[in-house]
């Protein structure tokens, strides 16, 4: 297996814990420090905490990003391509427990197939949520129960496209008074955008700092 997707690489890629308030606008990779702090100042200024599970699927062929198609109907993000997830609520004991039980209410994937790889930088989203994402190894085997007034879909993205520079798109995205160049990821008919392409781009450059720095 390629080091880049072996489970022990993408372990030592993550954070073993949430990032801090000021580390949630990594998605404005390259922008200067002077358009960062104009971004912040646009997003709502309180944040509901909210947890995202972003799971890789053990396959003998290589890993898979299992995504979720949402609901037409819901109030936040209808129809978005997104990760399984949610309100970080208080009977959560920390965000890794809320992403399993938002995974585990959404799509039924039981916690007991999903293993702890570490955390990405929270992301901060225009809907006012702070999203903490969890990364986690999944078991193979696998059986969904979809909740379907949250979830119209569930599919697989081989991690390797996703990872592949060649099937990003850039393109320029107004937020407020600012222009920002954001990546899609388009995969057949589907397009992964926003915050989930966001974190996958994160995840892609966590990757790739790691391989740079592999002895």
């Amino acid at each position: 297996m390629d080091p880049l997707y072996s489970k022990s690489h993408i372990r030592e890629a993550l954070d073993p814990a949430p990032s801090t308030p000021q580390e949630d606008m990594h998605w404005l990779v390259g922008a200067s420090p002077e358009v960062v702090a104009r971004m912040r100042a646009s997003l709502p200024a309180r944040r509901t905490p909210a947890a995202v599970l972003v799971p890789l699927v053990e396959h003998d062929s290589g890993m898979t990003v299992l995504l979720t198609q949402r609901a037409a109907t819901l109030k936040d993000h209808a129809g978005q391509i997104s990760f399984p997830g949610g309100r970080i609520e208080p009977s959560d004991v920390d965000a890794w427990h809320a992403a399993l039980r938002e995974a585990h209410e959404e799509i039924g994937l039981l916690p007991s197939l999903v293993e702890f790889a570490g955390y990405l930088p929270d992301h901060v989203v225009i809907s006012g949520f702070r999203v903490t994402p969890v990364v986690g190894f999944v078991k193979p085997e696998y059986q969904l129960r979809i909740a379907t007034a949250e979830v119209h879909d569930v599919f697989e993205v081989p991690l390797a496209y996703i990872l592949d520079a060649a099937n990003h798109k850039t393109r320029q995205r107004q937020i407020g008074e600012l222009t920002i160049d954001i990546h899609d990821i388009p995969y057949g008919d589907r397009n992964i955008w926003g915050a989930t392409a966001g974190m996958l781009m994160t995840f892609r450059r966590r990757l790739q700092a790691r391989t740079a720095i592999a002895p």
